[in-house]
């Protein structure tokens, strides 16, 4: 059991001190449930480790998008997305072990609110853009003509930034780099914004029938809202940094 007393150091000033709480770590157990003190107090890397390999899962699903269009543009045959759906499944087990971790620690080194919205948002960027493949496939003939190359190009760079956002994060990111890390990102969203716009002006100018039209569409409109979700992982990790600062 613990007991909270209070005392008073040299200066007279008052001080929290858990009495039994040492004890009870070094028995090794608190009514006959394992503990360790620095799993109590949250000491331990967990978290950073379950945030950065959402990160990467979401970094590795984008690769798995180049890997794709490149495979079409050469005309090769390919009907697997057992890579896209292997991140997304990854990811949303990190996420599930996140929450789990939340309920089973006192004391975080991050919020819990700020830990599970950054989760979330990361975990939408490779489920969005296991979506973005299942659309490609199907009906690839019609990418006949079709580059996505700047839209992937700008995509990748997100992600990159995302994942280096989030390695920073244990490191203790300054408000400075955090700023310009996410006005990277801003600037990404902005130009996809732009080409986005420009890709469906001349979509509906253009020579095409009503099914290349929507199937088109589709793909460029989740493009550009797997780089939003990109950019809504930055916003949570500026905010982040900002509270701690």
């Amino acid at each position: 059991m613990l007991h909270r007393l209070v005392s008073f150091d040299g200066r007279g000033l008052p001080q929290l001190q858990l009495n039994g709480l040492a004890a009870a770590g070094d028995r090794g157990y608190n009514g006959g449930t394992m503990f360790s003190i620095s799993k109590f107090l949250g000491h331990d890397e967990k978290f950073y480790d379950l945030l950065e390999a959402s990160a990467q899962q979401a970094d590795s699903s984008v690769h798995h998008l180049i890997d794709l269009l490149a495979k079409l543009e050469k005309s090769e045959s390919t009907s697997d997305l057992a890579a896209f759906a292997e991140s997304r499944r990854e990811d949303k087990r990190i996420t599930q072990q996140l929450t789990e971790e939340l309920s089973k620690t006192f004391i975080t080194p991050l919020e819990r609110e700020d830990i599970q919205a950054l989760a979330s948002a990361l975990y939408k960027i490779p489920k969005t853009v296991e979506k973005i493949g299942e659309r490609i496939l199907i009906c690839p003939e019609d990418l006949h003509g079709h580059s996505f190359r700047r839209q992937v190009e700008l995509l990748d760079r997100a992600a990159e930034v995302v994942l280096a956002m989030v390695q920073q994060l244990r490191k203790g990111t300054d408000i400075r780099t955090a700023r310009e890390m996410n006005a990277r990102l801003q600037s990404i969203e902005g130009d996809a914004d732009k080409l986005e716009l420009e890709l469906l002006r001349d979509l509906y100018h253009g020579d095409y029938t009503p099914k290349h039209v929507i199937f088109l569409r589709d793909l460029y409109e989740l493009l550009e809202k797997v780089i939003d979700r990109c950019r809504d992982a930055g916003n949570i990790i500026l905010q982040v940094v900002l509270k701690y600062a």
